[in-house]
C-alpha cells in the first residue's frame, strides 16, 4: 500500500462549481451560507459561460459539480456534456443520493469519472440525525443504481464528534457497496456548522476549547482516522483524508500560494480557500462573464501571512483545534485544509 501526501502543484487545479445552493436536505454541518453564496440557480447558458472561463486549463483541472444538491438542477446533464466537450481532466458530481431528474438516464459512465455520495454515519440512525430522515437509504439505493449502470462511485464521510464513533464500522459497510474511492473530510466551522455550534467546552485531554458536538480533538483524529483509512484501503479502495495536524517542526504551506483551486458560487463569488467562504474575502468575482480579481483586502492577502499556528484562517475562525504551551508556543500547527493524505492499494 502506498501512503503519500498529495503535494500542491501549479500544474494541477480543482474547480468546485456550485451550480445552485438549493437542496432537499438540511444537513446540520452544511457549509452553504446563502447570505454569502446566493440562492440563485444558474441557467445552463450561464453554466456554459462560466465553465468557459476555466477552459484554457481544463485539461489539467478536476471539475466537481455540486450545490446544494446538483441533481436538483434540471440541466445538470447538459453541464456534464459541456464539461466533457471542454476536456476537463476529470468530472465528478457530488450528490446526496436522491438522483433527481433521472440523471442516470441522461448521462453515461463515459461522460463522468465519479458520482460521489455523501454518507455521515455507518447506521441509519446516526446518518439521518445529521443529514435528515431517509437520506441513509437514499444513498445506499443511489449507489446500487449507479453501479448497476456502470458508473464509478465514491463516498464522502464528514467527521464530527456526532459520527466519529461509527467510523470504524465503515470498512465493513463500504466493502459491500462496490465503491472505488473513499474520502474522509473534517468538519469546518462554517455555514450551518458554525450556526449550530454550541458554546465552547473544555476537552480535558488537551485543555482545548472545542465547540460542543462538532469538532473532534487532535487525539481522537490521530487515533481513529489513519487506522480506519488503512482498513478501507486494504479492501482495494483509494482513500483520501486531510492531514489537519502538523508538528511544529513541519513546514506549513498554503495551497493558495501554489495551486489554483477555485470554489465558484451562484452569486459569482470565486474563492481559493474554502475556510474563507463565510466572509466577503473572495479573491475573484465573475462579472459579465469575466473573471475579475477582487480589490484588497481579500483572501490572497492572508495566504502570504506566516504564523506559528500554520493556517491563518483556522486561527481566526476555528481556534478550538489549537492548544498552547505555558509560554504561548502552540503544541502543533494546523495544515492547509487542501493538504491531503492518500492511500493507494
Amino acid at each position: 500500500m502506498q501512503n503519500q501526501t498529495v503535494a500542491f502543484s501549479k500544474d494541477s487545479s480543482n474547480l468546485f462549481f456550485h451550480i445552485l445552493t438549493k437542496c432537499n436536505l438540511s444537513c446540520s454541518h452544511c457549509y452553504i451560507n446563502r447570505e454569502q453564496h446566493g440562492d440563485r440557480t444558474l441557467d445552463i447558458d450561464t453554466i456554459r459561460d462560466w465553465l468557459g472561463l476555466f477552459a484554457s486549463k481544463a485539461y489539467q483541472t478536476n471539475l466537481v459539480l455540486l450545490g446544494g444538491e446538483p441533481t436538483l438542477h434540471p440541466d445538470l446533464h447538459l453541464a456534464v456534456k459541456e464539461a466533457r466537450r471542454l476536456h476537463f481532466k476529470s468530472i465528478t458530481i457530488d450528490t446526496n443520493g436522491y438522483l433527481f431528474h433521472n440523471i442516470l438516464e441522461k448521462i453515461t459512465p463515459e461522460e463522468i469519472d465519479f458520482l460521489s455520495f455523501s454518507l455521515d454515519g455507518a447506521t441509519q440512525s446516526t446518518n439521518d440525525a445529521i443529514r435528515g430522515g431517509g437520506s441513509y437509504d437514499a444513498v445506499l439505493a443511489g449507489i446500487q443504481k449507479a453501479r448497476e449502470k456502470g458508473f464509478s462511485c465514491s463516498m464522502i464521510y464528514t467527521v464530527s464528534d456526532r459520527n466519529i464513533h461509527e467510523l470504524d464500522l465503515m470498512p465493513a459497510l463500504v466493502q459491500t457497496l462496490g465503491i472505488n474511492r473513499f474520502f474522509i473530510q473534517v468538519i469546518g466551522m462554517r455555514g450551518e456548522s458554525s450556526a449550530s455550534a454550541q458554546p465552547d467546552q473544555v476537552a480535558p485531554e488537551q485543555n482545548l476549547q472545542v465547540p460542543q458536538t462538532l469538532q473532534v480533538s487532535k487525539d481522537s483524529w490521530l487515533k481513529i482516522i489513519p487506522k480506519v483509512a488503512e482498513k478501507i484501503a486494504s479492501q482495494g479502495i483509494i482513500v483520501t483524508y486531510p492531514t489537519v495536524f502538523l508538528s511544529t517542526k513541519e513546514v506549513f504551506q498554503c495551497a493558495g500560494n501554489v495551486a489554483k483551486n477555485f470554489f465558484v458560487f451562484p452569486n459569482g463569488r470565486v474563492y481559493q480557500c474554502p475556510i474563507c467562504e463565510d466572509f466577503p474575502l473572495h479573491s475573484h468575482e465573475i462579472r459579465n462573464n469575466c473573471l475579475v480579481p477582487s480589490p484588497r483586502i481579500n483572501e490572497t492577502d492572508l495566504f502570504k501571512l506566516t504564523i506559528p499556528e500554520g493556517c491563518v484562517m483556522n486561527k481566526m475562525i476555528q481556534p478550538g483545534n489549537l492548544s498552547y504551551r505555558a509560554d504561548g508556543i502552540p503544541h502543533h500547527k494546523i495544515a492547509c485544509c487542501m493538504l491531503k493524505q492518500e492511500l493507494i492499494p
